[in-house]
């Protein structure tokens, strides 16, 4: 007996990894699904062309989104002192307004886009986005730049999880962690290129152009989403062709196979309990709820160094408005190391350990990667705020903040993805839930920025943000240890997985 299991896994070994099987349609008992495993309908059988193509169209409109969300800080003093603005924190919230948005625009965003599809509610939402820009553009006032950048950033939002779904709807596991290091890099370029564009547009045709260049391009990329996008989410088309098979055939008793409807419950019940999945996944599904918070509190440290780095390089190195943009160049280029490194490495690693699982797949085969990366955080704090506080030559703080995007990049992406596989049935309202915390992280904590730095100084005050980015390296390591448990105590596991 022995001898034949080991003979089994040997021959299981030889053939390499089990491919995900997907439902058939089943007429007899009324249940309606794919008609055969490489179904063309299937967007896991799109041609590669197809693929890409359709998360290109998904990822331009991610880059231009966040950069949205820091573009106007360069010029948001430029504004304040036309409208007569000295209050500092209402001078922040003009910037970080559009965080707020996104913090709350996922919430109801990405559960829509699993009920009724990834292109239209993509397609609404980033129409909203680039109308809400006109609105900030034309703004009377600067409390109605608030209120505009508040709402184009829930329009914003869209992309950041509906994105997410798209990768899930189109990917398998073992292509996924390529797919989400493309997908990912807007939400961290866009930040980071945001300062450089705004800085110069501001200082050379004034701040109301920000707007008006952001709703040129949003617009342009909205009408080729719009135009080209197709419908991706598998429950939405199966949907789909259900209606149409009851018409055809006069079968009323037909329903589709992801169809997680209840009799006990009425439409409205069950649309709420839809609409309320990304708070379910936060707060019934521990493993989520710790990767948010721990990327939140990254993220929010991403944040704060935007709240000092182009004041340090224009008071301590004298740069001008337009060229202070420039000093996030370290930071681009740690998120271009780290998006090379994980792109290669994720897919990898996960191939090699589902193979030793007898091709097995755990989402959890995702998690080993975070290890290394998390180590690269927390010496951009101290490299960067000891050689600003010395006043070393410009180079070397700039450099100094390679590091910590190399590092975000690799937990950014890898923990994202991990919760697409973990789920992937509910794969944009897992990613809503990472983003409203991380969205409202990043738009808290730099208020908190200007009175740390002024009591502690750019070497203790960034010093305590690496102490606390050192601390949480441990996170990582038992994401690794308790993952699969975490996430098997889930409720929503079992139908995550159709």
């Amino acid at each position: 007996m022995a001898t034949e299991k080991a003979e089994q896994a040997d021959a299981e070994r030889q053939q390499g990894p089990k491919r995900e099987t997907y439902p058939i349609t089943d007429l007899e008992n009324g249940i309606i699904a794919w008609e055969r495993q490489d179904d063309p309908l299937n967007p896991r059988n799109y041609p590669a062309f197809r693929k890409w193509f359709l998360l290109s169209l998904v990822s331009m409109i991610t880059l231009i989104s966040p950069l949205s969300s820091s573009i106007f800080a360069p010029a948001v003093g430029n504004a304040a002192e036309e409208y007569g603005i000295t209050n500092s924190i209402l001078i922040s919230l003009g910037v970080s307004a559009y965080l707020f948005g996104y913090g709350f625009g996922p919430l109801f965003l990405s559960p829509l886009s699993e009920i009724y599809g990834r292109r239209i509610i993509l397609s609404l939402s980033t129409s909203a986005f680039v109308l809400f820009q006109i609105g900030c553009a034309l703004a009377p006032n600067f409390s109605s730049i608030i209120v505009f950048r508040l709402l184009s950033g829930l329009g914003g939002s869209g992309c950041l999880t509906i994105g997410g779904g798209v990768v899930s709807d189109l990917f398998e596991a073992e292509n996924r962690g390529f797919a989400m290091a493309i997908f990912s890099a807007g939400p961290l370029f866009g930040p980071v290129l945001g300062p450089i564009c705004g800085g110069f547009i501001a200082q050379n045709i004034g701040w109301r152009w920000v707007f008006w260049i952001l709703t040129i391009v949003g617009g342009t990329l909205t009408i080729f989403v719009m135009i080209f996008n197709r419908e991706t989410n598998p429950a939405v088309i199966i949907k789909h062709k259900t209606e149409r098979l009851r018409k055809e055939l006069d079968r009323p008793d037909l329903r589709s196979y992801y169809d997680d409807s209840s009799k006990d419950k009425s439409k409205t019940a069950h649309f709420i309990h839809r609409l309320s999945t990304p708070f379910q996944l936060l707060f019934r599904s521990p493993i989520i709820l710790i990767v948010a918070l721990y990327i939140a509190v990254v993220y929010g440290c991403l944040y704060l160094l935007f709240t000092t780095v182009t004041q340090v390089f224009q008071d301590v190195y004298h740069w001008s408005e337009q060229l202070s943009g420039l000093a996030y160049i370290g930071l681009g280029l740690g998120f271009v190391a780290g998006q090379v490194v994980f792109g290669l490495l994720s897919d990898r690693i996960l191939i090699k350990l589902k193979a030793r699982n007898n091709g097995v797949f755990e989402p959890e085969m995702r998690l080993p990667l975070t290890i290394p990366f998390s180590f690269f955080v927390p010496i951009s704090f101290f490299w960067y705020g000891w050689s600003v506080q010395a006043r070393t030559h410009w180079i070397v703080p700039i450099i100094g903040l390679f590091p910590f995007a190399f590092g975000l990049i690799g937990i950014f992406g890898t923990l994202q993805t991990y919760a697409i596989d973990s789920f992937p049935r509910y794969a944009a309202s897992a990613i809503a839930a990472i983003t409203v915390t991380r969205s409202i992280a990043g738009a808290l904590l730099p208020l908190a920025g200007p009175p740390m730095y002024k009591a502690l100084g750019y070497g203790w005050g960034n010093s305590l943000l690496g102490f606390v980015t050192l601390a949480l390296i441990f996170m990582p390591i038992l994401f690794n240890r308790v993952g699969a448990s975490l996430r098997k105590a889930s409720p929503l596991l079992e139908a995550a997985a159709k």
